[in-house]
């Protein structure tokens, strides 16, 4: 079982629009509401794909309490936590050729006693999972102090960790040893300070977080695939999309794949990126189901070339 924790969920409402023309009244099409954040969609996917998953979510207000009604109506196990503020929601606008434009809101703050009560839930429901995954971002009142401790004690009850985060909360993860980081390009180059405009300063920013203490470092880059480093070396690979419709999401599917593959690593991140790569061909924040994949479309680089330049942004 894969326990995923989402300290800053969301409703994710979508929006089709010819394009987007700042003042302008704009028609859309009729929008789409899913739950959201990242750990809730590492969730979906996985039980979209038979994989068991619990999600874990504070959430509070109107808001909250229609998150819940979404997620039990996809059939998703959860722990709500109650909170005093409201849930957030965030908008996608996404148009015919692929652009997509998200507005997020920040989310509420948690108090002292709200934060405990989600780390003992989160602490208490790791005793059964194999993988704990702390999605997202973390909510505006969140010392990141705080967050490394919760990572601490995840590894510290032996669960194996793994986190998708950025900015400082991501470097926190790192040095607290958990078992693989999920950064794209951009949280990439922001926790290690450097430029990330090829595969090999994907590597070298990886090797700095694996430095830190991060066992294995997962790096999407959204249409340039994603880079695998670890102990054993590195690993690239692609999963081109004919016809891409939404990447919202696509990061949660191909780290929810690399989970569900449970094999030798070339083949995990082969798994994560068919799921990626069916995320991003669907609409909205859709996750991938089996009849949505497609292996074939994968390559797997096992001797990557290292020079490549990055030519597009996750």
């Amino acid at each position: 079982m894969i326990l995923t924790v989402t300290l800053n969920p969301s409703l994710d409402r979508a929006v089709a629009i010819e394009s987007l023309v700042r003042g302008e009244v704009l028609r859309a099409a009729p929008a789409h509401l899913d739950p959201g954040g990242k750990g809730v969609n590492v969730s979906r996917a996985l039980l979209a794909n038979g994989v068991p998953s619990r999600a874990v979510i504070p959430c509070g207000g109107p808001e909250g309490e229609q998150l819940v009604r979404l997620l039990a109506a996809e059939g998703v196990p959860m722990i709500a936590v109650p909170i005093a503020g409201r849930t957030r929601s965030n908008i996608t606008l996404a148009e015919p050729d692929g652009t997509i434009t998200k507005i997020n809101e920040p989310g509420p703050a948690l108090s002292g006693a709200e934060l405990k009560a989600v780390v003992e839930v989160v602490l208490s429901a790791a005793g059964s999972a194999d993988w704990a995954v702390v999605c997202g971002s973390i909510p505006p009142s969140l010392p990141v102090e705080e967050f490394s401790e919760l990572c601490s004690r995840l590894i510290e009850a032996g669960v194996q960790l793994a986190v998708d985060t950025s900015g400082p909360a991501l470097v926190a993860a790192a040095a607290a040893g958990a078992s693989l980081i999920k950064p794209n390009r951009e949280e990439l180059a922001q926790a290690t300070g450097r430029a990330v405009n090829s595969t090999e300063d994907v590597v070298a920013a990886a090797q700095q977080l694996r430095a830190l203490g991060a066992q294995a470092v997962l790096a999407s880059l959204g249409a340039d695939g994603a880079v695998l480093v670890d102990e054993d070396g590195v690993v690239t690979g692609t999963a081109p999309v004919a016809a891409p419709r939404s990447n919202v999401g696509a990061g949660d599917a191909l780290l929810a794949g690399f989970l569900a593959g449970r094999a030798a690593k070339a083949e995990a991140l082969a798994e994560g990126l068919a799921w990626a790569a069916a995320a991003v061909s669907l609409p909205g924040s859709r996750m991938p189901g089996p009849g949505d994949l497609r292996r074939g479309h994968v390559h797997i680089h096992h001797r990557p070339d290292l020079v490549r330049q990055l030519l597009t942004r996750d």
